[in-house]
């Protein structure tokens, strides 16, 4: 057997699996719950810079920044917000632990080749992650609340007032899912191309579903976003264009396959074999 081809695992019983899985759940869990804590008790703070892009949005707007103000109505209400700023930061802080955790879980059973091919896609999930982040932190959040501070009414004689007021609970929410929503879509070129190397998906058969991908990229925008075009639009977009690009990987792990095969001593006529088959 090739170097390539080598598995370092070892026969173990069951139980020997059993206690690494816990052992790595706890490792896991411990660095979960050390990155809860210390985004709890930043908290505030982390708010304070979640709360960055509704300021640049008050100041696009021509309204006076020095009265932005976020109100709750609960006694208990930001206490639950504090809460999920150290869920949320807590999983996130914590993503890389629990990934090299379940990478050392399963790598013993993969081949070499199958590792060196597995761990790009640990760096490249965090990193894709990151950026749909970024863009919701930087692009996408402001234009939302810059739409939503137009519909405000300056009150006269005639009419009343009605500003807007965000709990501080709701605009957690709201940025929250808008992150997640990015960061998730941004993982479809990772997960396509995994899926083309485990030859589940190929770029031909992607190709010809792009017109329903479309569709669905329009249609999760919309129950994600808040009812505003440019939300629905940042999110649809990016989402169609990762498709492409997910199209490309595609291909692109199809060649490499190709290329090996040939090697191995394939002919092109069982390789177009195996491509209509």
């Amino acid at each position: 057997m090739s170097e390539e081809n080598q598995i370092d695992d070892q026969p173990q019983p069951l139980i020997e699996h059993l206690i690494e899985l816990r052992q790595r759940l706890l490792w896991a869990v411990v660095g979960f719950v050390i990155a809860f804590i210390f985004c709890f008790y930043l908290g505030a703070h982390i708010f304070n810079v979640l709360v960055q892009p509704y300021e640049w949005a008050v100041e696009w707007s021509g309204l006076d920044p020095t009265k932005i103000e976020l109100i709750f109505t609960a006694p208990q209400e930001f206490f639950f917000t504090q809460i999920k700023i150290g869920l949320f930061g807590g999983l996130l802080l914590a993503f890389p632990i629990i990934a090299a955790q379940i990478y050392k879980f399963v790598a013993p059973g993969l081949y070499t080749n199958e590792r060196s091919a597995f761990l790009p896609f640990l760096i490249a999930a965090p990193i894709l992650f990151c950026i749909g982040a970024a863009i919701v932190y930087f692009f996408l959040m402001p234009m939302a609340m810059l739409f939503f501070l137009g519909t405000q009414q300056i009150g006269d004689a005639d009419t009343v007032d009605i500003t807007l007021l965000p709990k501080v609970s709701e605009y957690l929410s709201l940025i929250m899912t808008l992150i997640f929503a990015f960061g998730l879509v941004f993982q479809l070129p990772v997960v396509t191309t995994l899926l083309a190397r485990a030859g589940m998906v190929t770029s031909s058969g992607l190709a010809t579903k792009r017109k329903y991908a479309i569709v669905l990229a329009f249609i999760v925008a919309a129950v994600l976003t808040p009812p505003d075009p440019v939300s629905q639009l940042g999110l649809a977009l990016p989402t169609i264009l990762l498709y492409e690009v997910a199209i490309y990987a595609a291909r692109i792990v199809e060649r490499q396959r190709k290329e090996a095969l040939k090697r191995s001593g394939y002919s092109d006529e069982e390789l177009e074999e195996q491509d209509n088959a």
